[in-house]
């Protein structure tokens, strides 16, 4: 068995911001897990064409360790380049374990620890986990008829498959959220057909992306410059949070109108423009930033079917639609998202008394913080329930949660403990006033069924405030919220 002080699940930045804190306390017994052959989580996994980040770069990145970026939203290849810095700067793959699937993780009520077991059979103890396998890494495909019958190339974004090449080749894309956006209008002009199946189509914005200059790249590498772009886009971001939450002052209109402009400049035909046309409140579902999307609709090769001509079965060399149309396909690439709500933690966890994850979220996903549970001593979720921000970064989000964690953690420490554990009424407070406040926002009040909401009907994915409100809540630790023994 190998025992550390610490373990943390996942490499992407919710596990690299875990280490580089826990070595910024001088504590270095931790270990990090990771499933896959490799480090680094979403930048290093997603590698379909066009993969980029929708949040500007300056702002997605860790807020201590600025980067000489190229232009405003950065491609897949630079977000690994910077993610690979950080692994290298902070020496992390010496405490990195690759390979290492958690199977499951279970308390030991007798010497307070965690019992953490790896698919291949080994065993790791920790007094502390802090979970960062990420909301967005357990992709989904629906379990359309004869799905698994199709002869040709099939794959999910998340899994892209690089010897496939579709130049050429008729393709359909499965999906029309944000990988699927991205990916789009990247092959459109390669492929000989390109067949776009959409379930529900997303309000789409201008992405006004932007090169820095040269000059402008050696004034960002001033720490004050780059902190003061930093905060200018972040303040920027969080005004948006107004027209997320109170839907009823109408101010999603602002957004709204522009978006339906964007609809008018970019597709001239009105049945297209029906097709791409929400029927929902902007912001209900997860706004895309493109100026590429609506022009790959337009090429003659690219077909755009909607619910009405929704996928009815898979052959082995087709899909047919519900309207009996066969459209015989080379290859299927599945744009299907990942399960981010009821998925939040994709491999078991038994706390004290035998109770399982599973079961206290037997009714919803639930968490004080979005990061601890009743019942789960020394346990951290990183990005769990309503934590997720639609108008920011998520490494903001991360590094808030990381006061709290960092916090419990010094807590148990000086206090001479062996465990904290927060109470259940504590956690309820705190989840029923959150979704007390998730009833006024346009995720609940929009119209719309989104990958926000679990399967209860209740929105876990996001955080119904501001930011900055969030990360003051993470850095007032509360200790009569606590148990600590």
């Amino acid at each position: 068995m190998k025992k550390f002080n610490v373990a943390i699940i996942g490499s992407g930045f919710g596990g690299q911001c875990a280490a580089i804190n826990l070595i910024k306390q001088g504590r270095t017994d931790f270990v990090i897990l990771e499933r896959r052959p490799f480090m680094g989580g979403t930048w290093c996994q997603n590698t379909y064409p066009g993969a980029a980040v929708d949040v500007q770069s300056p702002l997605y990145s860790i807020s201590h360790e600025p980067y000489d970026w190229s232009q405003m939203f950065a491609g897949q290849d630079e977000l690994h380049e910077y993610t690979e810095y950080v692994i290298e700067k902070y020496r992390l793959r010496d405490h990195t374990h690759t390979d290492c699937e958690v199977d499951k993780v279970e308390w030991q009520e007798d010497i307070n620890r965690w019992h953490l077991h790896i698919k291949n059979g080994e065993v790791y103890e920790a007094q502390f986990v802090i979970n960062a396998s990420g909301p967005l890494s357990t992709p989904v495909i629906p379990p359309f008829k004869g799905v698994d019958t199709f002869k040709g190339v099939s794959f999910h974004t998340n899994n892209w498959d690089h010897n496939f090449d579709y130049k050429g080749k008729r393709v359909a894309v499965v999906g029309s959220g944000a990988s699927a956006a991205q990916v789009i209008p990247t092959i459109a002009g390669d492929v000989k057909e390109l067949h776009v199946f959409q379930r529900t189509p997303h309000w789409v914005m201008p992405r006004h992306d932007y090169q820095f200059k040269p000059w402008q790249r050696t004034l960002l590498r001033n720490k004050w410059a780059y902190k003061a772009l930093r905060w200018a886009i972040y303040w920027g971001l969080e005004t948006r949070v107004i027209g997320f939450k109170y839907s009823d002052f109408g101010l999603h209109k602002l957004a709204q109108e522009p978006a339906m402009r964007h609809i008018a400049r970019q597709i001239k035909d009105p049945e297209l423009r029906k097709k791409v046309t929400p029927d929902y409140t902007i912001g209900c579902k997860r706004i895309i930033l493109s100026d590429t999307l609506y022009p790959a609709f337009c090429q003659d090769n690219v077909s755009l079917y909607t619910r009405d001509h929704a996928i009815a079965e898979i052959t082995e060399n087709s899909i047919i639609t519900t309207q009996d149309e066969h459209i015989e396909l080379d290859a299927i690439i599945y744009a299907t998202g990942y399960d981010a709500t009821d998925g939040v933690v994709s491999y078991p966890i038994v706390g004290k008394g035998g109770q399982s994850v599973a079961d206290f979220w037997s009714d919803y996903p639930r968490a004080y913080l979005g990061t601890s549970m009743p019942g789960f001593p020394n346990l951290f979720l990183v990005v769990g329930p309503n934590t997720g921000i639609g108008h920011t970064s998520a490494i903001f989000i991360i590094e808030s949660q990381m006061n709290y964690i960092m916090n419990s953690i010094k807590k148990v420490v000086s206090s001479c403990k062996d465990t904290i554990e927060v109470k259940a009424s504590a956690e309820e407070k705190y989840t029923n006033h959150i979704h007390s406040e998730m009833n006024k926002t346009v995720w609940k009040r929009g119209g719309c069924n989104s990958w926000y909401q679990s399967k209860s009907g209740k929105v876990i994915a996001m955080f119904p405030g501001f930011s900055f409100a969030y990360n003051y809540l993470t850095r007032r630790f509360k200790k009569a919220d606590h148990a600590i023994q």
